[in-house]
């Protein structure tokens, strides 16, 4: 249930719209409006609606908010999620275009994709890891239309969680193979160290936030399908980016990923 009336709702959705079409920032809604959480979920569907009606597809969804520390910044005790759809996703290697983004940033995860349907509640890591046809090495390329990021939980629930695009590794691993929760990630930007991190860093296992997101979309009548891809959450901080940048993030056991930004 919503606090606000739809109409207010749809005033914020088409504002973030619009900040995303003209990269032209936005003050924060929360402060502006009162948002709730549930108003800001609100407001994300009725942009996602508004891409699928446009032709977007759904292609998986991204957990934010996985860690302890950023939970503690933002006030909060759980994860929030976004949607990816088929124009967010590149492939490793690839030059991503700085011009469609504004304040960028990246993080290294380690993305599933799953061969079968993850429908909540009840959901379990194990479940998680048995659905699961693989995982791959990923930078989720986080970005956001409020203005120097000032952000709460709900400006980043309504706009859709901070995402922007989403690059997959080449190499496929089984999610059972190895324990993914020991897995290490070294972050390096322009061929220098920056980063590094765990799988655990995401909740204790990086199956934890999927099994979280298939419960959690039980509330909005939703599921993951089979074939999603999901995006888990940030082994370590976000690492700003601009023009010129090199970024890769190596795995222990599954392999690498790739991005130049022009």
């Amino acid at each position: 249930m919503t606090d606000m009336d739809e109409a207010a709702l749809n005033g914020i959705a088409e504002r973030l719209a619009h900040a995303e079409r003209e990269r032209a920032a936005i003050d924060p809604p929360a402060a502006k409006a009162g948002l709730s959480v549930a108003d800001a979920y609100r407001v994300q569907m009725i942009n996602v609606e508004r891409r699928i009606a446009s032709g977007s597809r759904i292609v998986g969804r991204k957990v934010g908010l996985t860690s302890i520390a950023m939970q503690k910044m933002l006030g909060v005790n759980e994860p929030d999620f976004g949607h990816l759809f088929e124009e967010m996703v590149l492939a490793s290697g690839c030059a991503c275009p700085t011009k469609t983004l504004m304040l960028p940033r990246v993080e290294p995860e380690i993305a599933f994709v799953l061969n079968r349907e993850l429908r909540g509640p009840g959901v379990t890591r194990q479940q998680v890891l048995e659905a699961a046809e693989c995982v791959t090495p990923a930078l989720e390329i986080i970005d956001t239309r409020i203005r120097g990021w000032q952000i709460t939980l709900a400006d980043t629930i309504a706009d859709n969680a901070s995402s922007a695009r989403v690059v997959l590794g080449d190499q496929r691993t089984p999610a059972l193979k190895f324990d993914l929760a020991s897995i290490e990630m070294v972050l390096k930007k322009n061929g220098e160290t920056v980063e590094t991190g765990v799988g655990a860093a995401v909740l204790g296992h990086p199956a934890e936030p999927v099994a979280w997101l298939a419960n959690k979309l039980a509330d909005f009548g939703q599921s993951l399908a089979a074939g999603s891809v999901v995006i888990p959450g940030a082994l370590c901080r976000a690492v700003e980016v601009m023009v010129g940048d090199s970024i890769t993030a190596e795995f222990t056991h599954l392999g690498s990923v790739s991005a130049r930004f022009v």
